[in-house]
């Protein structure tokens, strides 16, 4: 069993886990109680995690510093390894991934076909949810990482077929001689696929959609989804989509923001008034300061005088428009609101999506219409 898809309680040896050191720092991770995770934090031996419940918290002290650190153990979801994967290639994230699959009704009974594998972050997604993933991919050191990847996973003995080939060229069908890990009993002249849905990531997508309609299903409707970051690539790709029968095209864009709860001091209009009346203060005080320096040297040495007497100024106390003393967010001798930041940039947009599809067969059988029609009126 693949461990993105069997789940379990406790830590076991030689298992992929994937250690939580900060929110941007998710790191792979395989337990062998003979090594240690070392970190800026501290030093986690693999033997103190073996055992350990998964979400378990481990925590150490810093023999240099004398402080505490920690990491969190947790399984592995394709979600968590979106974040934690090494990049060959740029990625689809959870937004983009969880949308594509949901447009395209991906369910436990769909064949998908991907097109290329890359990092293999969607193949991940797509393994979890569907029957069936037949993926390609045309560089072939990229496609002996992924293969041993997804071998140490457990994905290639469950759903998954990887087959290194040029979709563009060659088309998708999977033939005896083939680079592929399909089986050798279950291939044949021509491997029967029938994807009910195919996500394309591709630099040239119009290259490949011509050979698509050898290896869709026949029956029903069967959705494509192009990965495209330019919209150049994306016109291009509507002029081949139309030419070859697909429908219902509509391009879409995902923008995702990363809002922060956190609770913001309350100020009223005292605050102001105090905050005002304290800046009143200290000019008043530096003028008067500089007046008597004046009148004392002459105006040649006003700022050697005045740094020589320089008062020393008491400090402001907490302003809450600002600068001052800093205060705990928090602090109960303050009113505080529950309010949310967004961050100022927009860090999750990777791609243009265009979605379209195609029923190859439009016949109707009026014997079976007539028996669902006959069931559905004995029903009501």
């Amino acid at each position: 069993m693949s461990c993105f898809s069997e789940y379990r309680d406790i830590v076991q040896e030689g298992e992929l886990v994937l250690l939580w050191v900060s929110r941007d720092n998710i790191r792979p991770v395989v337990m062998d109680h003979k090594e240690t995770f070392n970190t800026r934090y501290g030093s986690f031996a693999h033997a103190d995690i073996i055992g350990k419940p998964y979400g378990s918290q481990i925590g150490v002290m810093t023999k240099s510093s004398n402080k505490f650190g920690f990491v969190h153990v947790l399984q592995p979801t394709p979600e968590l390894w979106t974040h934690s994967l090494p990049h060959r290639t740029q990625i689809v994230y959870t937004p983009d991934s969880s949308y594509i699959m949901q447009r395209l009704n991906c369910g436990p009974r769909s064949v998908v076909i991907e097109a290329g594998t890359g990092s293999g972050s969607f193949s991940h997604a797509f393994a979890r949810s569907v029957q069936k993933v037949y993926s390609y991919e045309f560089h072939e050191v990229r496609y002996q990482q992924a293969f041993k990847e997804f071998e140490d996973h457990g994905l290639l003995r469950e759903n998954v077929t990887l087959t290194h080939r040029d979709v563009c060229q060659d088309g998708f069908t999977i033939k005896d001689g083939d680079t592929t890990s399909m089986p050798l009993q279950e291939r044949e002249p021509t491997a029967e696929i029938g994807a009910t849905a195919i996500f394309l990531d591709l630099p040239a997508p119009w290259d490949a959609i011509p050979h698509l309609s050898k290896v869709i299903a026949q029956e029903g409707k069967v959705g494509l989804c192009c990965f495209s970051p330019c919209i150049e690539q994306v016109d291009k790709t509507l002029e081949v989509m139309e030419k070859h029968g697909w429908i219902n095209v509509q391009m879409v864009e995902i923008q995702g923001r990363r809002y922060e709860s956190r609770r913001q001091m309350v100020r009223t209009l005292d605050d102001a008034l105090n905050r005002l009346r304290d800046i009143k203060r200290r000019k008043l005080e530096g003028t008067e300061r500089r007046q008597r320096a004046l009148e004392a040297v002459g105006p040649e040495a006003v700022a050697e005088e005045m740094a020589r007497v320089r008062a020393v100024t008491e400090k402001s106390k907490f302003n809450p428009f600002g600068k001052g003393s800093r205060v705990k967010e928090g602090d109960e001798h303050y009113t505080w609101k529950q309010v949310t930041k967004v961050e100022a940039e927009i860090k999750s947009h990777t791609s243009y999506l265009t979605f379209a599809f195609k029923v190859m067969d439009r016949t109707r059988d009026s014997d079976k219409v007539d028996k669902i029609l006959a069931s559905i009126n004995g029903e009501s």
